[in-house]
């Protein structure tokens, strides 16, 4: 399967942030959605990543200052993306090997689609038991 199917099937809706916000109005977004990371865009393009590991790292080393800093100063750049074509088990391998949780999809240069190691993993174990499912009930009709 690919990563395309799995954000059309989500459906959800991408909370993004702008290069120009500051760090409280990322904190903000995630604790109102409920969400780890976010995709920095500049119009449509994505510009970088900002996620919960990034807050830890600019309130250690700015102290509570660091709310006040803007997005561009301190998100990642540039974001490991994938596009809708990219198998499961590929993006799972980025994912595993460059040690990061969440992907932006992007397809002709503008983003389409967000994805966690939770959605990658909710796929996977889903697949596992309708194999299993599947083997059995081949076995019981032997």
């Amino acid at each position: 399967m690919t990563i395309g199917a799995i954000v059309k099937a989500r459906n959800a809706e991408i909370f993004a942030l702008r290069p120009d916000q500051n760090i409280a109005d990322a904190v903000s977004l995630f604790a109102t959605h409920r969400i780890g990371a976010a995709p920095v865009l500049k119009g449509e393009e994505v510009a970088g990543i900002f996620s919960e590991r990034d807050v830890i790292r600019c309130v250690q080393e700015h102290g509570t200052a660091a709310l006040g800093l803007s997005i561009s100063e301190v998100m990642t750049t540039p974001a490991l993306t994938v596009t809708p074509d990219e198998q499961v088990l590929g993006a799972l391998s980025l994912m595993t090997h460059r040690r990061v949780r969440h992907l932006p999809v992007v397809a002709e240069g503008r983003l389409v689609g967000f994805v966690s190691i939770g959605d990658l993993v909710k796929f996977r174990i889903d697949q596992v038991e309708a194999d299993a499912a599947a083997m059995r009930a081949y076995i019981q009709q032997a």
